[in-house]
């Protein structure tokens, strides 16, 4: 898990906007996408993503594991959708190695698009099957102009995830609370609920976890000081402790309602990363197919909503790519989000990161 948290916390670092801003993402789409695209590629290529990944180039199991067993969730009531979706022009040949590898995937699929004869359609279709996916949260995650002619396949992960708190806060107790925002006070609507909940104190940071249905859990990060200052110093090894501190207390716990959202083109962040030639012409996909192939784009879009009930989440993340050129009752410890705070959500069993939120100023 470790290595998760790290890579979640690295890229967090160079693809939010600056401190003060609203964003959201999904490390587990991002990851998918990013894994299935280590197993396309070979070479160089596969060394660069496998880093940024922090895992083994020629062992990818312990990230299948990681993310296949947060696909799976316990009992009925959680709603979870996955997808991880090979979309090839027709005339591309892909390696049958790869289309074994693909199995391995949770929601895998191949399907065909006819990206050079009708690349506006082939526009449609991934984004009509992202849109299915996540029930509409993601209408769009391809815009106009981002498939062409020259376009002959596309790697996609998508991620839906709506599920119930453990216990419900009662709606009747959310009323507006002074929240501290980087543009100055406002009020919002804030739940609030004295309960048993996960709890630490520590590092500079309170932590409350919030228990959710299926093995899912919510994790607040709320830091005794500011937040751009204390996002900066924390990383996977300090998010590892955090998490592992919280012992079950006695919470009264002010949580504002929010809606978030994050979209993002990966090239730049993901360069900081040190993946760089799966954009140029020196990229190596040799193990998805024959011809000579490098990614023209990739984008990424999340959307995290948080009420009284639950939670709902979407995600998805895609890789375009185009052919190349031949190259006891205590008193309850009181916890009040009323300013910037940092919200994660997770598979509680493997770790897994479905959403990273920095909330600022809840909507």
């Amino acid at each position: 898990m470790s290595e998760h948290l790290d890579f979640s916390l690295s890229l967090h670092r160079h693809l939010a906007p600056a401190a003060g801003r609203p964003f959201c993402w999904s490390p587990y789409s991002v990851a998918s996408a990013l894994g299935l695209l280590t197993a396309a590629a070979g070479g160089g290529t596969r060394q660069e993503i496998a880093d940024a990944l922090r895992v083994d180039p020629e062992d990818r199991g312990g990230l299948l594991e990681l993310l296949g067993g947060a696909a799976e969730l316990g009992g009925d009531q959680p709603v979870l959708a996955v997808a991880n979706t090979l979309w090839a022009h027709e005339d591309l040949l892909v390696t049958e190695s790869f289309l074994r590898e693909l199995k391995d995937w949770p929601g895998n699929a191949v399907r065909n698009a006819p990206f050079r004869r009708e690349p506006e359609q082939a526009r449609e279709l991934i984004n009509s099957d992202v849109a299915e996916t996540t029930r509409g949260l993601i209408p769009e995650l391809l815009q106009p102009g981002t498939v062409d002619p020259e376009t002959v396949a596309a790697l996609v992960n998508a991620l839906y995830l709506k599920v119930s708190w453990q216990e419900s806060f009662d709606d009747k107790a959310t009323a507006p609370r002074a929240f501290h925002a980087p543009e100055g006070d406002r009020d919002v609507p804030t739940m609030h609920v004295t309960r048993r909940f996960g709890y630490a104190a520590t590092d500079g940071w309170q932590v409350v976890s919030l228990p959710a249905a299926g093995g899912v859990e919510a994790v607040v990060l709320l830091p005794d000081g500011d937040l751009s200052t204390a996002e900066a110093a924390l990383d996977g090894e300090r998010l590892e402790s955090l998490l592992s501190a919280t012992s079950s207390q006695r919470v009264e716990l002010f949580l504002p309602k929010f809606d978030v959202r994050g979209d993002a083109e990966l090239q730049r962040s993901l360069g900081e990363l040190g993946v760089h030639s799966v954009f140029t012409p020196g990229a190596d996909f040799s193990p998805l197919t024959d011809r000579p192939l490098r990614i023209s784009t990739m984008v990424h879009q999340s959307v995290l909503r948080v009420d009284e009930n639950g939670l709902e989440g979407a995600a998805a993340t895609a890789a375009m790519m185009r052919l190349t050129a031949i190259v006891r009752e205590e008193e309850p410890i009181r916890v009040e989000v009323d300013r910037p705070f940092l919200f994660l959500v997770r598979h509680r069993t493997t770790g897994a990161l479905y959403f990273l939120a920095r909330v600022v100023d809840p909507a």
